[in-house]
């Protein structure tokens, strides 16, 4: 588990990835869960998933949990690894359920929606999330220098 969170509580880098990631998904996982942001809410969303797409209930559920308290947990640098891991699975599901058959729509085509470059971002962020860990301003580099702090011999002699 230590291996999960421990982090450069320097690296800028990190912050800026998981800072990234968090503010772009977190309206997402918003809008699915409580209906903020012009979302349909739990119930209206796990209708769509459950009915529309054909999920499983667990899969919708983790769906609007992800994107919610991945975000949150994105944000707040707290196990930056695991968030992002979610986060990739979940927008990997996405892409192959609703996004394979379309790479950019440059031309502004009606009814054709977005296409890949917003997750190809997502996934270049968030794999950097993976690998860095929370980086600086985060509770894994807290408890990163917790740990540390602990696994120093201590100077006091005792007599």
């Amino acid at each position: 588990m230590k291996k999960i969170i421990v982090t450069n509580s320097e690296n800028i880098t990190a912050l800026i990835a998981r800072l990234a990631v968090a503010i772009v998904v977190f309206p997402h996982g918003a809008q699915k869960l409580f209906g903020w942001f012009g979302g349909y809410g739990f119930v209206g969303t796990m209708g769509f998933l459950t009915g529309a797409k054909g999920l499983p209930y667990i899969i919708g559920l983790l769906v609007i949990l992800i994107e919610f308290f991945g975000a949150l947990f994105l944000f707040a640098g707290f196990i930056t690894r695991i968030a992002a891991m979610g986060i990739i699975v979940n927008f990997i599901g996405v892409v192959v359920t609703s996004h394979l058959n379309f790479f950019m729509n440059w031309s502004s085509e009606a009814n054709k929606g977005e296409g890949l470059e917003y997750f190809i971002l997502l996934f270049g962020l968030s794999i950097i999330s993976l690998i860095a860990g929370g980086g600086k301003a985060s509770i894994d580099s807290a408890i990163t220098n917790q740990i540390t702090n602990s696994q120093r011999p201590s100077n006091t002699i005792i007599a």
